[in-house]
């Protein structure tokens, strides 16, 4: 059919003297579609406009190169964004590599999927559904540039593969005593301060004596420069601080959670996470939403999205804003601030006018 619809408008698609030509007709109305795509036909025959030459659709090794050279020009100010897409990309090009760009159907994506999802860790374990939607979100990022650039027409829709553990989790206070009871000491200390201050996990295990004060913790690298910042400690988080520093004899530099790993640290909780999770029965999620539920629960409390952004760390208000919620209670108050206000000011205005 050389007339069909994408999104809102219309496009045609015919051959000519062997050639492909599509195009869009800008138009949302069926019959002026057709009428602009004969047109387009005369003109074709009489020799008014020429079928421009295209390049040869690259294969995927290729556009993967530029693709990779893109995001790492992107994204030169986030590292660990620059690493997502290109181990991403790694796994990617090892299965589409010779494969012409244009030929990534769904058929073919769907056999990737089954592949990924039969292949095993070095545990002996299968993948997690998360790692192969983060490779199904490089692919569609990749595969949307390509059309942006007019290296290909239309792409494969590619769709998240369900049963992935949300990060954005919230979780309820019954539940973070439930978990935090089953915890041992080491994961206990490090989830009250995710829970308490927002910090992401990497800049909890990084933690350095040098960067913890009295009532506030400075954090002096992440992921874009607005990470770097100070973070304000509740009462709990102090005393367990200041507990980990005596029975470490009260180091002035050095790991707040030291290990005999290679970087000296402790770089990774999963195992007692998931055992914790096991013995507290509680709903499963992942430990960067205990971040998340701290960020809720500010919001929920009446912070403003200027003071959450300060606080973790994020690079745009835009995103501190989702954490905000407008409850009738918020509403009512903030109203009544506003009375109260108004009140005040008159009878400032009155005073000065008698005098």
């Amino acid at each position: 059919m050389a007339i069909y619809k994408r999104g809102e408008t219309y496009w045609f698609s015919f051959i000519f003297n062997g050639e492909r030509v599509q195009q869009s007709t800008k138009q949302k109305n069926r019959k002026a579609a057709r009428d602009i795509e004969s047109a387009y036909r005369t003109k074709l025959a009489k020799g008014e406009v020429d079928i421009v030459e295209r390049a040869p659709i690259p294969k995927f090794s290729q556009f993967a190169k530029r693709f990779g050279d893109e995001m790492r020009t992107l994204h030169q100010a986030k590292p660990k964004t620059v690493t997502y897409y290109t181990n991403g990309l790694k796994k990617l090009e090892a299965f589409f590599s010779d494969v012409r760009l244009d030929r990534v159907d769904e058929k073919l994506i769907a056999e990737y999927v089954t592949k990924r999802r039969a292949e095993k860790k070095r545990n002996g374990k299968l993948l997690r559904v998360a790692t192969v939607n983060r490779e199904l979100e490089v692919l569609r990022r990749m595969l949307r540039l390509a059309q942006e650039w007019k290296e290909v027409g239309l792409i494969p829709k590619i769709s998240r593969l369900p049963g992935e553990e949300p990060r954005d989790r919230v979780v309820n206070h019954s539940e973070e005593q439930a978990y935090l009871g089953a915890c041992c000491p080491l994961l206990r200390d490090v989830a009250t301060i995710l829970v308490d201050t927002g910090l992401r996990v990497d800049e909890a295990l990084r933690l350095e004596w040098g960067h913890v004060h009295e009532d506030y913790i400075h954090i002096p690298r992440g992921k874009t420069p607005n990470a770097i910042r100070d973070v304000f400690t509740s009462a709990r988080v102090r005393e367990l601080i200041l507990m980990r520093h005596e029975t470490q004899k009260k180091p002035r530099e050095g790991w707040v959670f030291p290990a005999g790993t290679k970087s000296g640290r402790v770089e990774s909780l999963k195992s007692q996470h998931r055992k914790a999770l096991k013995l507290s029965k509680v709903r499963p999620f992942v430990l960067h939403s205990l971040r998340h539920t701290c960020l809720t629960r500010l919001g929920e409390t009446g912070c403003d999205p200027f003071t959450l952004c300060k606080l973790a760390g994020h690079s745009s208000v835009k995103i501190s804003e989702k954490y905000i919620h407008l409850s009738n209670e918020r509403g009512v108050n903030a109203v009544a601030a506003l009375e109260h206000y108004n009140l005040r000011k008159e009878r400032e205005l009155a005073t000065t006018t008698v005098q």
